[in-house]
């Protein structure tokens, strides 16, 4: 492509830019891209409420830490004082009802909690917890990026802003102003193109950045400064690069399907159901999917489910994800196949508005 042509496709990429990001049809995008931040800053005010509260009840660390198996439950609350939480209850095996006496005693020093498990009077375990556990957090984090956020925001919200593109400009019977314009078809195609994956990636990035900070809002400080030091800045960048490749490649699929097809329903539906499937599938099928390629970025892996039957766990083991370069590479290779297909159609792309 010559310089003109590549200033040709910036200057209908510049005009786009409003239209995909202040039209009516793209506002729920941002709903979407905005949701996970509002579930994690939501986690971080709970967190927060907790901590003001379990800071009015908190104990010396020293006199915690001093508790020991073997300790009965007046010991304690002579040296602790009144505990948290105090619940009793009574075991009965087999139906008996002289089953020894149980009771859990909670106590806290405002940053973690110990749960003392006693029998009969006698502590039998203490078992101390974090008030919130980065690390897990992290793996939360990760399950709703690659769950919600790769097969469901950014799917649904590139089938809104590529299929708009053209489909919209046939709904609003201005598609044929493009087509006069002195300008290759396939330049046109890619400006188009161009625009919407400026305003995909940068409304998907900046989502899954906010949402990140709201992951990291609510933590203890010594631990966010600890994964800063470690690794915080390179996960924020990977999390980035997997949501804007996602863009790239699900934004040409949309792009080309908006074009060809006249009812977005059918191709977003089957679309859903191929990448839906795709733990499923052959290894081979696998690599053919957008997800393959853009989930193998992210830095941490999702949560499993200990209570899926055993077929589905079987079933559901995903082909070896490909390095960052084989990943980047390999969506870049579909995408450019995807839009030289869309390229080789827009050319004999007619405008019936009459149709739609």
């Amino acid at each position: 492509m010559t310089g003109q042509r590549l200033r040709q496709v910036w200057i209908i990429a510049r005009l786009q830019l409003s239209r995909v990001f202040f039209s009516k049809r793209s506002f729920w995008v941002y709903l979407l891209a905005i949701f996970p931040a509002v579930i994690f800053f939501g986690h971080g005010i709970s967190v927060q409420i907790r901590r003001a509260r379990f800071a009015t009840v908190a104990k010396p660390t020293p006199v915690l830490e001093a508790i020991r198996p073997g300790d009965t439950a007046d010991d304690v609350l002579a040296r602790a004082g009144r505990p948290m939480s105090d619940f009793t209850f009574r075991r009965n095996p087999r139906g008996r009802d002289d089953g020894p006496e149980m009771r859990r005693m909670s106590y806290t020093d405002g940053h973690r909690v110990w749960d003392l498990f006693f029998e009969s009077g006698i502590l039998q375990s203490a078992n101390s917890r974090t008030l919130i556990d980065l690390q897990e957090d992290r793996r939360v984090f990760a399950t709703v990026f690659q769950h919600f956020y790769l097969r469901g925001a950014i799917f649904f919200g590139c089938l809104g802003i590529f299929m708009n593109l053209f489909r919209g400009e046939m709904l609003d019977k201005t598609l044929h102003f493009w087509f006069l314009a002195p300008v290759r078809r396939e330049v046109l195609l890619a400006g188009k193109y161009l625009a919407g994956l400026i305003a995909a990636t940068l409304i998907f990035t900046v989502g899954a950045v906010i949402a990140y900070g709201g992951l990291l809002w609510g933590q203890e400080p010594s631990q966010t400064s600890a994964l800063w030091r470690d690794y915080g800045a390179t996960q924020i960048l990977w999390y980035v690069a997997s949501a804007a490749l996602a863009c790239v490649g699900y934004g040409s699929v949309f792009l080309a399907a908006g074009m060809l097809l006249r009812n977005p329903i059918i191709p977003a539906v089957v679309i859903l159901i191929w990448e839906g499937s795709n733990p499923v599938l052959p290894a081979m099928l696998q690599k053919l999917s957008v997800l393959y390629y853009a989930q193998s970025l992210a830095p941490v892996p999702p949560l499993a489910d200990p209570y899926a039957p055993a077929l589905i766990r079987l079933l559901m083991s995903p082909a070896e994800p490909p390095s960052a370069i084989a990943a980047v590479a390999g969506l870049l290779a579909l995408t450019a196949v995807v839009l030289w297909l869309a390229a080789r159609s827009v050319r004999r792309l007619e405008v019936n508005y009459g149709t739609d």
